[in-house]
């Protein structure tokens, strides 16, 4: 299938791929500066802007990316972005130089034996939620995002003129979205990820937990984590001077 994509800008290559029930204008605030550094390409999720939607599974959806996006470039991964990334490195690693994952974790959902992560009650909620009212539910996960931040409501705005600007998600996309957020559990092949990858989370993200920063590890030799103070689930919005250097230290 075709993905929505957007190229543009000058330099080394740099995939984006935003989160759950977001698009690719979630990018607009740092655009200019990105694309002053990189040739940059937006990809929009399967069901998500005017992509098509997909079944929920995490290697077809890594696939449609893989296909969309041009080959050794970086990719910069948000969320279920940075799962749907970490995917894609794993089945066609020779396609992609690096990867930056934002907010993002192997396993959304806690297991047994993994706490660092969201209550699965919590996702099982927003799956119910969303036969009823999407925006609704949309809104209680931007919510979500912009908890224990300092700034929260500037955050929320950028985030509701994100959603506003591009075409409404498709609910199947939503609903596929959800399914990869709580099924997807990539921890046991994560130390076989032969492409560099280095992870940014935020103190106070309240849907990827900074106790994932210990964590990781455990799970990969030499982790390159930044856990960045102040931050909640949107640390390239809330502190986009410290994310733009920390990229460029990682993507030159």
């Amino acid at each position: 299938m075709n993905l929505w994509s957007d190229s543009g800008g000058t330099g080394p290559e740099l995939v984006l791929l935003h989160g759950w029930g977001m698009n690719a204008a979630v990018w607009s605030p740092l655009l200019d500066a990105l694309r002053a550094r990189y040739r940059v390409t937006r990809l929009e999720l399967p069901g998500h802007g005017v992509s098509a939607p997909l079944e929920p599974d995490l290697a077809a959806w890594a696939r449609a990316c893989l296909a969309a996006a041009p080959p050794g470039a970086a990719w910069l991964g948000w969320s279920l972005g940075g799962l749907v990334a970490q995917q894609a490195a794993l089945l066609d690693p020779a396609r992609i130089g690096r990867l930056c994952l934002v907010a993002s974790t192997p396993c959304f959902v806690q297991r047994p034996d993994w706490d660092c992560a969201m209550p699965g009650a919590v996702f099982h909620q927003f799956a119910e939620a969303l036969g009823d009212d999407i925006d609704a539910t949309l809104r209680r996960f931007l919510g979500l995002q912009v908890k224990g931040t300092a700034d929260a409501r500037h955050l929320l705005r950028l985030l509701d003129r994100a959603l506003a600007a591009r075409p409404a998600a498709d609910p199947a996309g939503l609903e596929a979205g959800l399914r990869l957020l709580l099924e997807g559990d990539l921890r046991a092949v994560l130390g076989g990820l032969a492409t560099p990858t280095h992870w940014l989370l935020g103190a106070r993200d309240t849907l990827v937990p900074p106790a994932l920063a210990r964590a990781l590890p455990g799970l990969m030799e030499a982790a390159d984590v930044t856990l960045l103070d102040g931050a909640g689930h949107a640390p390239f919005l809330s502190h986009g001077a410290d994310f733009l250097a920390w990229l460029e230290l990682r993507c030159g």
